[in-house]
């Protein structure tokens, strides 16, 4: 968490910034660990100061703030990261800010609670290299079902473990890969040569349409309240989650049993078992 659909709204709320000038880059000075900016801060300002924000873009679960000298703001959020335009949630938390002129904001920031995002200046060779295809799979929000079906296919894999790996499909994370496959009926530990092509074609269906309402819905802010748009107002998604976070509740779907909890690949995975049975599913594609 952030996963696509938050970091997308995130992408979104900087489109104001495009046009604007960067005129300063400022690193508050905080009680907490400097997150990780690359190059140096001084490095940084020298290469941003006076370019223009021409685009603001997003790949996978990174926003790309995109300049008029081809180098991109590259910031990567991780566990809770918000790219941002107005007073963050808290001041001490606030990592980078970069001050604008000509823009519709005076400014945008990057904040992080825990510390663990990055903020990075690449080169679109850079980009290529850290986010090109030979890194990152297709976008989960818009693949398309066919390269889905066999991308994810042939992988000897539990479905639930494959759909984090961002080098089959990248964006989606371990909040959606729950929703996704308790929509689409599937058990989390069924691995994914065990699926037949409609039960691909389903999980695509559900992915495309979760992905997008999320983001429609300005993704998911949970308990702890540490995701925010760039507003610092709240996602509305998390209201429509049937499985996540939610064990021993009743099931949302059948109302029969309660949604259980299993640790796969160290991720807390949730599940109905009566919605989500495993037996039946096996077929080759």
């Amino acid at each position: 968490m952030p996963e696509l659909p938050e970091v997308e709204t995130m992408r979104r709320g900087l489109l104001p910034t495009i046009g604007g000038i960067i005129t300063a880059v400022v690193e508050p000075d905080i009680p907490y660990r400097p997150i990780k900016i690359d190059p140096s801060i001084k490095e940084f300002r020298k290469r941003v100061l006076g370019q223009e924000i021409v685009a603001v873009d997003r790949i996978a679960k990174r926003v790309l703030v995109k300049l008029s000298s081809g180098d991109s703001v590259v910031m990567q959020p991780k566990m809770a990261g918000i790219a941002m335009i107005s007073i963050p949630p808290s001041e001490q938390h606030t990592r980078v800010v970069f001050e604008l002129r000509g823009a519709a904001v005076p400014r945008f920031l990057y904040w992080d609670r825990r510390g663990l995002g990055t903020v990075s200046l690449w080169t679109e060779a850079q980009i290529e290299e850290h986010l090109g295809p030979d890194k990152l799979g297709p976008d989960a929000s818009i693949v398309d079902q066919r390269t889905f079906a066999e991308r994810f296919g042939a992988i000897d894999r539990e479905i639930k473990v494959a759909m984090l790996d961002q080098r089959v499909v990248c964006g989606i994370g371990n909040l959606y890969a729950a929703e996704i496959l308790h929509a689409a009926k599937v058990h989390p530990s069924i691995r994914c040569k065990e699926l037949n092509r409609s039960k691909w074609n389903r999980i695509h269906r559900e992915t495309i349409r979760i992905l997008n309402e999320a983001i429609e819905k300005e993704g998911s802010t949970l308990s702890d309240g540490t995701y925010r748009n760039s507003l610092n107002g709240e996602g509305s998604y998390q209201n429509q989650h049937l499985v996540y976070d939610r064990e021993d509740e009743p099931c949302l779907t059948c109302k029969k049993v309660a949604i259980q909890k299993i640790v796969q690949a160290q991720r807390s995975t949730f599940f109905c078992p009566k919605c989500q049975a495993a037996g039946g599913l096996s077929c080759k594609l």
